[in-house]
């Protein structure tokens, strides 16, 4: 069946990205493929990146993306950011996933073979150990032999008020000073750009970023290119006139006559509903506007003038007139919320 709706994932923008990334943190990265990489498609973004050297793994949300991420065999390690159940610890070590822990009762139910991050407590204040109970878990564990890498996460590193970041940085740095040497990372995209090198950080995780959506204000500190490009499928072109309405609710009403191209992508496959009666579509290099209420599958584009037919191609958003922050703003939401919203209709193919 032909595909209605394409993400297109850029090989070389994802790898330009890391390269410039690694080169600004002076670090190795982690690279985050939660969330079906962000909406990118998991198994493409490792494909494009396993064999990066600026790449040193991969870390996921949930113990099923783990279990996803390990079937890939990327070659490179894989990082469960968040705690597993105790009854799912042995299965993903078994599996070589690092695993993350934070509490007491975490480091009781690891089995002996496990792998494991320590999670710092630091200011974000949504898991993992205080400061100095990091250092005494972390101690046991690498008396244990099981601590591979500690890490924190940072809150408001995008912002133009540094200290709050600085000051984290400074108590995840006085964790380290009480343990062996080990792989240590907290910066995550913000932090990549606000940052810059930290020493005696080994690793960086930028998320966002190296998908080549950077905070608005640090949009400047390096040429990162999106890697995602959506187009759909125009299923039908037809006329309306003076005075009729579009779609549901009669949101639009015409006020001259116009051809509309039936367009197949909605809400369903990541065009936020609340982007109704404010978006645009790029066509043939020109912003078109979406006419009336975006349905579950199909929106309205004003093609008058162009030369459409079913079976053409529109550009969603991309590199051109309409890019994912304009959709984000239309829909009063995050180029986050945009991307992970992509759904599965949407076929995802890998370009260079």
């Amino acid at each position: 069946m032909l595909a209605r709706s394409r993400a297109e994932i850029s090989r070389s923008a994802l790898r330009r990205n890391a390269e410039l990334l690694s080169a600004h943190a002076g670090a190795r990265l982690i690279v985050p493929v939660k969330a079906n990489a962000y909406g990118h498609g998991l198994g493409l973004v490792v494909a494009a990146l396993q064999d990066h050297p600026d790449v040193w793994g991969f870390a996921v949300a949930t113990p099923r993306e783990a279990e996803q991420l390990a079937a890939l065999k990327p070659g490179k390690p894989a990082l469960l950011l968040t705690p597993a159940a105790p009854e799912e610890m042995a299965e993903l070590a078994a599996l070589d996933v690092r695993l993350s822990v934070g509490t007491a009762e975490e480091v009781a139910a690891l089995p002996a073979h496990a792998k494991v991050h320590l999670k710092v407590e630091t200011g974000m204040n949504r898991s993992g150990a205080r400061p100095a109970e990091a250092v005494r878990l972390g101690l046991e564990l690498a008396q244990r032999g099981q601590l591979e890498g500690v890490y924190t996460h940072f809150a408001r590193s995008d912002e133009a008020d540094l200290a709050p970041t600085w000051r984290q940085l400074e108590l995840l740095r006085g964790v380290l000073d009480e343990l062996p040497p080990v792989l240590s990372h907290a910066a995550n995209g913000g932090g990549v750009l606000s940052l810059g090198h930290l020493p005696g950080l080994d690793l960086a995780r930028p998320g966002l970023a190296l998908y080549g959506y950077p905070p608005t204000n640090l949009q400047s500190v390096l040429p990162l290119r999106p890697a995602l490009r959506v187009t759909a499928r125009v299923g039908s072109v037809h006329g309306i006139e003076v005075g009729e309405q579009v779609s549901y609710g009669g949101l639009y009403t015409a006020g001259h006559a116009q051809d509309l191209a039936t367009v197949q992508f909605g809400y369903a496959d990541g065009f936020p509903r609340g982007a109704s009666l404010k978006a645009y579509c790029a066509l043939r290099g020109e912003r078109r506007p979406v006419r009336g209420r975006i349905c579950m599958d199909q929106f309205m584009l004003d093609v008058s003038g162009l030369d459409i037919r079913p079976g053409d191609w529109i550009e969603v958003w991309g590199e051109g007139p309409v890019r994912l922050s304009d959709v984000a703003g239309w829909g009063a939401t995050s180029e986050y919320e945009v991307l992970t919203h992509l759904g599965e209709r949407v076929e995802r193919v890998l370009v260079e």
